[in-house]
């Protein structure tokens, strides 16, 4: 499970907590969220993320 960085803002994504006010729910891998999600701190797509170090 890896997490990924918004490029825009810093949020990160981490599977193990998911984004559940947004339908996400823990346990789901970055490749399995919809493409239609957006960042729930600044609401750009999936491409403005990066794999965090």
């Amino acid at each position: 499970m890896g997490k990924f960085v918004c490029d825009v803002c810093g949020y990160v994504y981490d599977p193990a907590v998911g984004d559940p006010d947004n339908g996400i729910a823990p346990g789901t891998e970055w490749a399995d969220i919809p493409e239609e999600w957006v960042c729930p701190l600044c609401g750009v797509g999936k491409d403005q993320f990066s794999k965090a170090e």
